[in-house]
């Protein structure tokens, strides 16, 4: 029914899911393609295309990339999420954090510098806007 062609498409698209248990810590490095949830500890860095999940148990120390996050747990460090950043009410965030948006329930910790991509993109183009109407007026 299905191509060898097709076929491996298909296996490509499906995306990897890793876990990082409660009681497990590791220190060191993650690079990976697919999502990863971390109810453990992680003292390190973590790159990924696909979503970090902390888990309320869950703490990273260092560096995250990312492209969507859900953080119901701790991060102490630098975040960098591509796209949608989502802070749960029992989160704690220090660090510095930069997103496309965001999205911060009641109740969470975020002590954290934070920068938006997107915003700071669309407030620029908005600026070079205004500097180009008062040129040619």
């Amino acid at each position: 029914m299905f191509s060898k062609e097709s076929k491996k498409t298909i296996e490509k698209t499906v995306s990897e899911r890793n876990v990082i248990g409660k009681n497990t810590k590791i220190t060191g490095d993650i690079i990976s393609e697919g999502d990863f949830r971390i109810d453990g500890t992680l003292d390190g860095n973590i790159q990924t295309n696909g979503r970090i999940i902390i888990g309320q148990a869950g703490l990273i120390k260092g560096k995250a990339i990312c492209a969507n996050a859900d953080i119901e747990g701790r991060f102490s460090g630098d975040l960098n999420v591509s796209n949608t950043l989502t802070v749960k009410s029992t989160a704690n965030i220090t660090g510095e954090v930069v997103i496309g948006k965001l999205s911060v329930e009641p109740g969470a910790a975020f002590n954290a510098t934070c920068s938006m991509k997107g915003a700071a993109v669309k407030e620029l183009k908005k600026n070079e806007k205004k500097n180009l109407e008062k040129t040619a007026s």
